[in-house]
């Protein structure tokens, strides 16, 4: 009885997140915009996209493009449009403000609804998912839908026996997770590290379940060793030493996409003093006033300045990743847009614009990440129905003031985003 009215209580709170949406079901024309499709083709100056049923099905410079009648016209004048932003590795938990045991669908969807507010339509979420958030998944409607599209990896997996790592493997498994999640890491020598036979056996289990495995490594020789033992995702930057041809190589071989996730590096020790963004008004319109005072302490602030680790990850590991991402994109490697944001100050949908200028600072162009953070996104995470406008792609959009390839940090000028077809919702009361 009680299982029962807890999953009718839960149906009903997942079909209250987009309850206000309904635009997909119909014809809706973005006319006037410039258009960047993510395919990294030049911009379509004075664009017009047609969606239909929450799919694009036309695309191209206005002049050639026929508007049904009856469509729904949305006048985009002057701004850029580009596809709906994915986040490779983010994370959608029990975080509110400093906040950690708050895991309910309620909260969930706040983060889902914050997430598209900034533009980021979809978020890969790489561990800690519980019921909830497979539940979300997997009744999230992909026509009415209004926030951010997710996707799960359920519990990361901490097996220490190889018997035990095939129960967890076969047991998140049997939830149908979009990936499997290990970290390889000793946390600059705090915790003990995931032996070679466990992550061994967990890749070969995850290849018989057709599952593909996200691994958190630090080092490069642990990054080497999970991708020759089966990885398909290496979900933060090699952060110890130089990318080698080795590496390169091994990457580009087995077709492996990798995250960056510089802003990780960022939020453990940004705040040992006060950080730029704090006076950014795209940041303060959803960061609650209380956590801003909190991170402000002179305590906290100096306990900051004081730790090995935050200084090791601030001098030593972010100047290395930053490093290797200029080596691995200006060699072809696949770059996947991701921050592991979620987790307390990693800010949702904020640190996805400033991951990007920062991807742009470390030496890619603006449109390689754009590309990064939209199709080649899509792609890593196996979403051939997103990250481009064009045809038969779902009707994504982020509406921009200001043109992104001119300056990386206008994706910070986001005017209205679509999801579907569906126009995502200002901000609630209370939200």
């Amino acid at each position: 009885m009680y299982r029962n009215t807890r999953k009718a209580l839960l149906a009903l709170s997942i079909a209250c997140l987009s309850a206000s949406a309904g635009a997909g079901e119909g014809t809706v024309a973005f006319v006037g915009g410039n258009i960047i499709d993510g395919t990294g083709a030049a911009a379509i100056e004075n664009g017009v996209i047609v969606s239909t049923g929450g799919r694009i099905v036309a695309v191209g410079p206005a002049a050639s493009v026929n508007i049904p009648e009856g469509a729904e016209r949305v006048d985009v004048s002057g701004k850029t449009l580009i596809p709906g932003l994915i986040n490779a590795h983010g994370h959608v938990g029990g975080v509110k403000g400093l906040e950690t045991d708050v895991y309910d669908v309620e909260n969930l969807g706040r983060q889902l609804r914050l997430y598209a507010r900034y533009g980021i339509t979809t978020v890969n979420s790489l561990g800690d998912d519980e019921y909830e958030a497979f539940a979300i998944r997997n009744e999230q409607d992909p026509i009415f839908i209004n926030y951010a599209r997710l996707m799960v990896a359920g519990p990361v997996i901490a097996a220490t026996t190889v018997e035990d790592a095939l129960r967890h493997v076969n047991g998140i498994a049997e939830q149908s997770p979009n990936f499997l999640k290990i970290r390889v890491d000793d946390n600059l020598g705090r915790t003990s590290k995931m032996e070679p036979e466990i992550y061994k056996a967990i890749a070969d289990q995850a290849e018989v379940r057709g599952i593909p495995l996200a691994v958190h490594t630090y080092t490069l020789a642990d990054a080497k060793a999970t991708l020759a033992a089966g990885a398909d995702f290496i979900a933060h930057s090699v952060r110890d030493a130089e990318v080698d041809r080795e590496f390169i190589d091994a990457m580009k071989g087995a077709n492996v996409c990798y995250s960056p996730t510089l802003t990780r590096e960022v939020s453990t020790f940004v705040y040992e003093s006060e950080p730029t963004f704090f006076s950014d008004p795209f940041f303060l319109n959803e960061v609650d006033p209380v956590v801003i005072s909190t991170l402000r302490e002179p305590l906290r602030q100096q306990a900051m300045r004081d730790s090995a680790n935050a200084q090791h990850y601030k001098n030593i590991a972010l100047p290395r990743a930053i490093t290797n991402l200029k080596l691995l994109s200006d060699a072809g490697v696949k770059i996947a847009m991701g921050t592991d944001s979620g987790p307390v100050t990693r800010f949702q949908g904020y640190f996805e614009h400033l991951e990007m200028s920062m991807m742009v600072e470390a030496g890619m162009t603006p449109m390689q990440v754009l590309q990064s953070a939209t199709s080649v996104a899509a792609e890593c995470l196996g979403l051939n129905y997103l990250g481009t406008l064009e045809e038969g792609k779902w009707a994504d959009v982020v509406v921009l003031d200001r043109n992104p390839l001119e300056d990386i940090n206008n994706t910070k000028s986001v005017s209205q985003v679509w999801i579907a077809g569906n126009l995502v919702p200002p901000k609630a009361a209370g939200e």
